[in-house]
């Protein structure tokens, strides 16, 4: 039975299937930091009181699937389950990041007036349902997926989820890469 620690190395334990290393810390990695920014959005909505569009919203939930996948991936790699088992989850973390990378983009698009955004959040406003005009105005809160409510360095937090899922599908490729037989 035999084990290395060094960086990158590949690890094999009775006989079972290697891994290297460098797959685990990208699941570990895509797993922290999908946690950290899931928690720095409920940090603006919640402590800093920055409201979220529905586009914001929606980005959210290729965060809700990567969390649970990452953490999932990261045992399996530890469990040594079989390699096939393996790529298929970190394709599906490319996929989603990758995915919510383009979201992003398609978001900071609608806020930099490149191109046109949902109606819904970013359209007039139309339906103020029934009753009294006045006072259905005064409870109309619309979050508007075209302006910005919050910028840093010239970037909306649409413009940081893009640069981080991207990151993240970066790492996810790592990690595939690292599932390659006898690949160190």
């Amino acid at each position: 039975m035999e084990a290395a620690v060094s960086s990158g190395a590949i690890v094999k334990l009775s006989g079972r299937t290697e891994y290297s290393d460098a797959s685990f810390l990208a699941a570990l990695a895509i797993l922290v930091i999908a946690s950290a920014t899931i928690a720095g959005a409920w940090f603006f909505q919640l402590v800093l009181n920055i409201q979220p569009c529905p586009l914001c919203l929606e980005q959210r939930y290729a965060y809700y699937a990567e969390i649970p996948l990452a953490a999932i991936l990261t045992a399996c790699i530890a469990l040594k389950v079989p390699r096939t088992v393996l790529i298929a989850g970190f394709l599906l973390l490319l996929v989603l990041t990758l995915f919510n990378a383009g979201f992003g983009v398609y978001h900071s698009g609608v806020e930099w007036g490149w191109w046109q955004g949902p109606t819904e959040c970013s359209g007039p406003i139309t339906d103020l349902g029934s009753g009294n005009l006045f006072d259905n105005l005064n409870n109309v809160k619309v979050i508007r997926c075209d302006e910005v409510q919050w910028r840093l360095l010239g970037l909306s937090l649409a413009g940081y989820n893009a640069l981080i899922s991207a990151l993240m599908a970066l790492i996810a490729f790592q990690g595939l890469r690292g599932l390659k037989p006898g690949r160190a």
